[in-house]
C-alpha cells in the first residue's frame, strides 16, 4: 500500500546533543510510560525498542536488527544533527503539527522543519502560554486581560491549540470563580512552573477562550468520557474538537467521535483499535513522538504496516475494493488532517 506523505498530527519535536546509553533509554522508557529500566533490564526489550531495532539502522546506513551499542555508536559516528536529519526525512512524514511551548529543550518548530525538510505547524499549548501571561502579570485583572490578548496574539499564526484537561463543563465558568482561581494561581508564581498547573475553574476558562477563537482545539484526556457534556455544549459552535486520550480509551474517543459531528479523535500509530467504532473521515494519524527522531520512524511504520494488512484483511473479505481500502487509508494518514487543521487553505506541504 502505498499512502500519502503523512501529516502527524501531535508531537512534541526532538533533543539535540548526542545521546548516551543510559539517555536514549530514558527517552525509551519515557515513550513507554515508564520508568527507569530495571538493573539487568532493557528498553531496547520492548516493542518499542524492537521497533526501533528494526527500522531505524537502514536510514543509518546498518542492517536491521543490530545490537543497540552499534547502532547507537553509528549515531555518534554520524553526529546528532545528521542523524537527525536522516531518520526524519526518512520517517515518510510531510507535515508536522508540533505542540509547543511545554519544554525548551526540544526543538523549536523552524528547526524540526529544516531538519526533517517538511513542514511543521505550531500546535499553542495553553497552559505554558497561561503560565507565560502570568509571569508578566502582577494583578489579577492584568492576567484575564494579557491571557485574552495573548491567546488572540497567538490565534494569528497557530494552527490549533491544545490542552490537558480531565473535565470541562457544559457552561463557561463563572467570572468571579475565574478571578478567584487567577489569583490563587498568581499567588504561586513564586514555585517552579510545573508545580503551578492551572485549577479547574481557570483551566476551563482557558478552554472555553481557545474554543471561542475558531481554531481547532486538542484534548489531552485521560478518559474522554467526562467530556461528554462540554463536547454536546460546543456543537454549533464552528470548532472542532479532537481528542487525544490516553490508552486504553482510544476507542471510546472514537466512539465520541462518531457521535459527534464536530469531534474527531486520535488514531495513533495503530488505527486497528479505533477504525471500528467511527467513520474513517474522524480519526487522525499522530506519532505523539517526543525527545528521540527515532519515534517518528516507528509510529510511521507501523501504521503504514497496520493499515496494509487491515486493507488486506478487508479486500480478501470482499468488504471493499482495494481502491476503496487505499482511499481509507489516505483520510487516515493525511486526508482528515488536512481538512480540520485546514492545511491545504494555509499552503502547507
Amino acid at each position: 500500500m502505498t499512502l500519502p506523505p503523512l501529516v502527524d498530527q501531535h508531537s512534541h519535536g526532538t533533543v539535540d546533543g548526542e545521546l548516551g546509553v543510559g539517555s536514549f533509554e530514558t527517552h525509551l522508557a519515557a515513550a513507554a510510560g515508564s520508568g527507569a529500566a530495571p538493573a539487568g533490564t532493557t528498553f531496547f526489550d520492548s516493542w518499542t525498542g524492537l521497533a526501533v531495532r528494526r527500522w531505524c539502522p537502514p536510514l543509518l546506513g546498518m542492517e536491521p536488527h543490530c545490537a543497540p551499542v552499534s547502532y547507537l555508536a553509528r549515531r555518534r559516528e554520524l553526529g546528532a544533527y545528521r542523524a537527525a536529519r536522516l531518520l526524519l526525512r526518512g520517517a515518510g512524514i510531510g507535515t508536522f503539527l508540533l505542540e509547543s511551548g511545554a519544554r525548551d529543550d526540544l526543538s523549536t518548530p523552524d528547526e524540526l522543519a529544516a531538519a526533517a525538510d517538511g513542514t511543521v505547524l505550531e500546535v499553542v499549548r495553553l497552559e505554558p502560554l497561561a503560565e507565560q501571561v502570568a509571569d508578566t502579570s502582577g494583578t489579577v485583572d492584568a492576567f484575564i486581560g494579557n491571557t485574552a490578548e495573548a491567546l488572540y496574539a497567538a490565534a494569528q499564526h497557530a494552527t490549533a491549540f491544545a490542552m490537558g484537561i480531565a473535565f470541562c463543563d457544559e457552561l463557561p465558568p463563572d467570572p468571579r470563580e475565574v478571578r478567584r482561581a487567577a489569583a490563587r494561581w498568581l499567588a504561586l508564581t513564586v514555585r517552579p512552573a510545573r508545580d503551578r498547573a492551572p485549577d479547574p475553574a481557570l483551566a476551563q476558562h482557558l478552554l472555553w477562550s481557545a474554543v471561542a477563537t475558531g481554531l481547532p482545539v486538542q484534548l489531552h484526556c485521560a478518559d474522554p468520557q467526562s467530556l461528554i457534556g462540554f463536547l454536546r455544549a460546543t456543537a454549533g459552535f464552528g470548532t472542532d474538537l479532537v481528542l487525544l486520550p490516553d490508552r486504553p480509551h482510544h476507542r471510546r474517543a472514537a466512539q465520541l467521535a462518531a457521535a459527534f459531528p464536530h469531534v474527531y479523535a486520535d488514531a495513533g500509530p495503530r488505527p486497528g483499535e479505533t477504525l471500528a467504532e467511527a467513520p474513517f473521515g474522524k480519526l487522525l494519524f499522530s506519532t505523539g513522538a517526543r525527545a528521540l527522531p527515532e519515534l517518528y520512524v516507528t509510529a510511521s511504520r507501523l501504521f503504514g504496516q497496520a493499515m496494509a494488512r487491515l486493507a488486506e484483511e478487508w479486500v480478501g473479505e470482499g468488504i471493499c475494493t482495494r481502491a476503496e481500502a487505499q482511499r481509507i487509508a489516505g483520510l487516515v494518514a493525511a486526508g482528515t488532517a488536512r481538512r480540520v487543521y485546514r492545511l491545504d487553505a494555509a499552503g502547507s506541504g
